[in-house]
């Protein structure tokens, strides 16, 4: 299903999927009188909680995606996330504020199954793209959310499109419910960079936690304490080290397991997370989960990678059939911790 948003009369349109009759009714709720939507957060640092948001702001978000993508009416995109989040509703919206003709098509794992002709603009989890890399080329603006990019995928979208002439531009996303999907890109092809750049109108600080605090009054009228640590570059850069909740106090030093999880991806396809588990001794024990059947292979590489410490070496390796996720594909730290716990 396509619905132009240049000549948009959703009373003729015919909403038949499960998802797109989603989209109707926040259609319905987005043209309504009401100056504010709902929105639920995903859940993946703590309880989904739900909240009210003005959609001059979220127009104000659009705003500045479609203007650093250069997306023009009558251009193509495709929405695929689920739209009860903030990243389903604002590809909406983007779609609404530019005037772009938008594909629907349902949240899967292999949403561009059924793309066979270019489209200028996309949003996908990192799930998503993993499995929809014979794809990717026919995008001209793909932005990766929903969780970190790791090394190994940036490995596999190089791999995919340096043999093909296309113009894609493939960047990460950095945001939250509160700043209204995303206030950062960090370019991931054809150039790949370390930092993120913070739109236009958009102010970065550090907290005395070392916390990202940000500054966006067209999209928030608070100021941003954020719980991840960062490193600024610049006054419009800045590179995400990890979550200050995430942190693991092993034995008194301080780990970063999103910085640790790159590394691993460097040498293996398998999802990996760092938790720290109670340890008398040590305070937390380190320890890493591996989403797959128990290899012997696999535990010999995760061994022998070269740590920068000698302590970010897992203490125990734990094999799960499955990582949880949140619904929109986020890993779920706070469930698979009581998984493993449990057994």
């Amino acid at each position: 299903m396509v619905i132009d948003f240049n000549n948009l009369n959703i009373n003729n349109l015919h909403f038949q999927t499960d998802f797109e009759r989603k989209i109707h009714s926040f259609l319905i709720e987005w043209l309504s009188d009401s100056q504010t939507v709902t929105v639920k957060t995903s859940g993946s640092t703590g309880a989904p909680k739900i909240f009210e948001i003005e959609k001059n702001k979220m127009l104000n978000s659009a705003k500045m995606t479609c203007d650093f993508l250069e997306l023009y009416k009558n251009n193509t995109a495709l929405v695929c996330l689920p739209i009860e989040y903030i990243s389903g509703k604002m590809m909406v919206v983007r779609a609404f504020e530019r005037k772009l003709q938008l594909i629907i098509s349902d949240p899967s794992l292999k949403p561009l199954e059924d793309l066979h002709s270019e489209i200028d603009f996309c949003a996908l989890t990192p799930l998503q793209v993993e499995n929809s890399l014979d794809k990717i080329h026919y995008i001209k603006n793909l932005i990766i959310g929903g969780a970190a990019v790791s090394e190994s995928l940036k490995t596999k979208i190089t791999q995919t499109l340096q043999h093909t002439n296309t113009p894609t531009g493939i960047y990460e996303t950095y945001g939250m419910s509160e700043t209204l999907s995303h206030i950062a890109l960090k370019e991931i092809h054809p150039e790949q960079n370390n930092y993120f750049t913070v739109f236009d109108q958009i102010s970065i600080a550090k907290d005395e936690r070392g916390c990202l605090k940000i500054s966006a009054p067209n999209l928030n009228n608070e100021i941003l304490e954020t719980n991840d640590l960062v490193e600024i570059k610049n006054e419009n850069q800045f590179r995400f080290l990890g979550r200050i909740d995430h942190v693991i106090n092993s034995g008194g030093a301080k780990i970063f397991p999103e910085e640790l999880e790159a590394l691993v991806k460097k040498e293996m396809q398998n999802e990996v997370v760092f938790l720290g588990l109670e340890d008398e001794s040590l305070g937390q024990k380190l320890i890493a989960v591996i989403e797959g059947k128990e290899s012997d292979d696999l535990i010999k590489k995760i061994e022998g990678i070269q740590y920068e410490k000698s302590f970010h070496k897992p203490k125990e390796i734990i094999f799960v059939e499955e990582i949880p996720r949140t619904q929109n594909g986020k890993v779920n730290r706070i469930e698979l911790r009581r998984m493993i716990e449990r057994s």
